[in-house]
């Protein structure tokens, strides 16, 4: 059975903030996976969808890679290294200065081992200090001897979205498109809620303490025949001195958080939005996998 179109299915993979996150913003072309400057943001494996023409492109936005310290970390970095053998090609993401993290080097091995087919992409060309820089930091990825073709990316310039994703056409195969043409994630759209809270969450708070956050929608509900959405979200903590962090003076942290995010979801849910948020704790949930599981986090 032959198709006038075709699919491919991309995993982004590299170390944590190396930019796979805002890469999939770009290429999708819509808000699909939470950025900020902090590592690890990404937890889970958040698929963005782009179709231009007869190629639909499946991206696989991947946890960044690092040595886990918990048992969430072993599962994100267990979610990473896994995507390697189920998509068509693999996409990996490096800085353009700097040796291989140990995490990096397990991951090229992973590829090398599989004998899965992958392209190096060097993202944030804009912070190069000189352009020879960049034919340096190429011949040093072609010599892993795993990837078959080596790309450069800004997406603070937005240059080289184009040429990677020819380059990604060049591996799809003939195949019905496996999502609507105008559908750019298969989210639920409670996880993307759960998501854009967690964001705000990072951006808002200092290093540690977003990280050791979780975030369930407890209610998604349409008030029939209005243009409303009443959302309930619980924000899990590990510790109790965390919990008035989060909720601030006068519960001051909180709005400042529900404000934000309620402004985004209601962007991209196309509806007015009643977001109502509680904060939780939960003593050391990254380390218990009946919470990890209870989280939506799989092993």
């Amino acid at each position: 059975m032959s198709f006038d179109t075709k699919s491919v299915f991309v995993a982004l993979v590299g170390r944590p903030n190396v930019g796979k996150s805002s890469l999939l913003n770009l290429l999708v072309g819509e808000k699909v996976a939470i950025v900020t400057s902090k590592p690890q943001t990404t937890r889970t494996r958040i698929t963005g969808i782009l179709t231009k023409g007869p190629v639909q492109y499946v991206f696989l936005d991947t946890p960044g890679i690092h040595l886990p310290r918990t048992k969430l970390g072993e599962r994100m970095t267990k979610a990473a290294a896994e995507s390697v053998a189920e998509v068509d090609v693999v996409a990996m993401l490096f800085e353009p200065y700097g040796e291989l993290t140990e995490a990096e080097q397990k991951l090229v091995e992973e590829i090398r081992s599989r004998h899965a087919r992958a392209v190096a992409v060097i993202n944030k060309t804009d912070t190069l200090r000189q352009k020879a820089d960049l034919a340096v930091r190429e011949e040093f990825l072609k010599q892993l001897g795993v990837f078959e073709t080596i790309l450069a990316t800004s997406v603070y310039e937005d240059e080289g979205s184009d040429e990677l994703l020819r380059v990604l056409a060049g591996y799809a195969e003939e195949s019905p498109h496996y999502f609507p043409e105008d559908a750019y994630t298969d989210m639920p759209e409670k996880a993307l809620v759960a998501e854009v809270v967690r964001e705000k969450l990072l951006l808002n708070l200092r290093d540690e303490l977003p990280h050791g956050c979780a975030v369930v929608v407890e209610r998604f509900k349409e008030r029939p025949g209005q243009d409303l959405i009443d959302i309930d979200v619980n924000i899990y903590c590990e510790k109790k001195s965390h919990k008035g962090m989060i909720i601030g003076k006068q519960g001051a942290m909180l709005k400042k958080i529900a404000s934000a995010a309620r402004l985004d979801c209601e962007s991209f849910l196309g509806a007015r939005v009643n977001l109502q948020c509680w904060v939780k704790v939960k003593d050391d949930w990254r380390d218990n996998d009946f919470l990890l599981n209870n989280f939506g986090f799989s092993k």
